[in-house]
């Protein structure tokens, strides 16, 4: 009874914390709420035996991207972000898009069937360890969609890039103003 209530808890607060990261005005409150979300999530990982998982959550997410996430942050200029109106409109679009996709992931649930149990059960990766078991999989059944993960992260980092540089020409009006 009490695993259940612990779990239910983390799950409900999973939920809170991810509503409360997108509808917080303040960017480094977003922050705070997402930090906490991590360690809820981590704690999920713990109950499914996942204890290389939830260390990874803490060390890399938590401790590493949300300090990068929180120190970019600080270093733009929020105060024309906090003055102004939040979700301007957007209401409407945002919530049928919220419905379709819901509706999409019902339809997608209800399509899954349950396929034949693989080599891995709580056993095998308890003898092979969690990080060997991981590595192994992620390296021989899922090379290919890891690389793609790779490539798409990669673009994105470029087009964060190509978006913060500001050209020349941007340079010379800001310098003017």
């Amino acid at each position: 009874m009490l695993p259940k209530l612990f779990f239910g808890y983390f799950a409900v607060a999973t939920v809170v914390l991810s509503l409360l990261v997108i509808t917080r005005r303040n960017p480094v409150h977003s922050v705070l709420m997402m930090l906490g979300l991590f360690f809820h999530i981590a704690a999920l990982y713990l109950f499914l035996n996942a204890e290389f998982l939830a260390a990874v959550q803490i060390i890399l997410y938590a401790g590493a991207i949300l300090v990068l996430f929180l120190f970019v942050i600080m270093m733009l200029n929020l105060k024309e972000e906090l003055e102004g109106e939040k979700f301007v409109g957007a209401w409407p679009l945002g919530i049928s898009m919220g419905v379709f996709i819901l509706v999409l992931i019902m339809y997608v649930l209800g399509s899954l069937t349950q396929g034949p149990a693989g080599p891995f059960t709580i056993e095998a990766i308890k003898a092979a360890t969690h990080t060997k078991a991981l590595g192994t999989v992620l390296y021989t059944e899922y090379l290919f969609p890891f690389e793609i993960a790779s490539l798409i992260l990669l673009i994105a980092i470029v087009g964060a890039i190509v978006l913060a540089k500001k050209t020349s020409k941007e340079r010379e009006t800001g310098r003017k103003r």
